[in-house]
């Protein structure tokens, strides 16, 4: 797969990094000195193309018209909207990523713009916090399907409303799937008839409604709340 990267900032140099890692044939536009100089320690010089990321004549140098997807992370929310719609509609890309960096502007990045994801970061970061504080102890191993399910990991703490209970009497089939217990350091696949214990680990795979219920479920039966300060 031959993805374009249009911004050779820490975003745009960390992702052209991991694809190559991951064997994806990547190149990477940038046409400001300072970080130019920066992308040469650490990129392969025949991936880097120097100019303007929305002049057609560079993005043709680069070969965008066998690319199959653009990631438009520049910081310019304007040029990142350019180079989608002339990616979609002058070279056919099929697919087109954009950087958000202004939440303000975040509306403009739709399908008039032809942008098909658009990553808003200071949401992003507001929704992963927001999410880890709501799920207590449990922790988020990585999301899958573009966010709408996540494999997450838990130690069943003591005195939690899942013990006891076999795994088809919690409510969680339709939300949740229970992948693996963990148990004395061996791990077993579980079933429908398996119950947890204190001090197990589970890992499970959940929507957004089977990880709060499964939460619910695991969560410490009191939590420490703040002492006021007495004086």
């Amino acid at each position: 797969m031959f993805v374009l990267i249009a911004g050779g900032g820490r975003t745009g140099a960390r992702l052209a990094s991991l694809l190559m890692n991951e064997k994806y044939k990547v190149r990477i536009i940038e046409n400001r000195r300072d970080i130019l100089s920066h992308l040469h320690q650490d990129l392969p010089t025949e991936v880097i193309y120097e100019g303007n990321p929305i002049d057609p004549g560079v993005l043709e140098q680069t070969g965008i018209r066998d690319a199959q997807a653009l990631a438009a992370v520049t910081t310019s929310d304007s040029v990142n909207l350019i180079l989608c719609f002339l990616a979609k509609t002058m070279f056919g890309v099929p697919r087109t990523i954009a950087r958000v960096n202004n939440p303000n502007n975040a509306w403009l990045f739709n399908d008039k713009f032809h942008v098909d994801v658009a990553l808003n970061q200071a949401d992003l970061l507001a929704h992963l916090i927001q999410e880890e504080m709501s799920l207590g102890d449990m922790m988020t191993l990585f999301k899958v399907r573009r966010g709408r399910y996540s494999v997450v990991e838990e130690k069943v703490p003591p005195g939690a409303k899942a013990i006891g209970i076999q795994l088809k009497d919690l409510g969680l089939a339709e939300h949740c799937v229970v992948a693996a217990i963990i148990r004395d350091g061996v791990m077993a696949l579980p079933r429908g008839e398996s119950t947890l214990q204190e001090n197990d680990e589970i890992i499970a795979v959940a929507s957004a409604e089977g990880t709060q219920k499964l939460a619910e479920l695991l969560a410490h039966p009191v939590y420490p709340t703040r002492e006021n300060n007495k004086t």
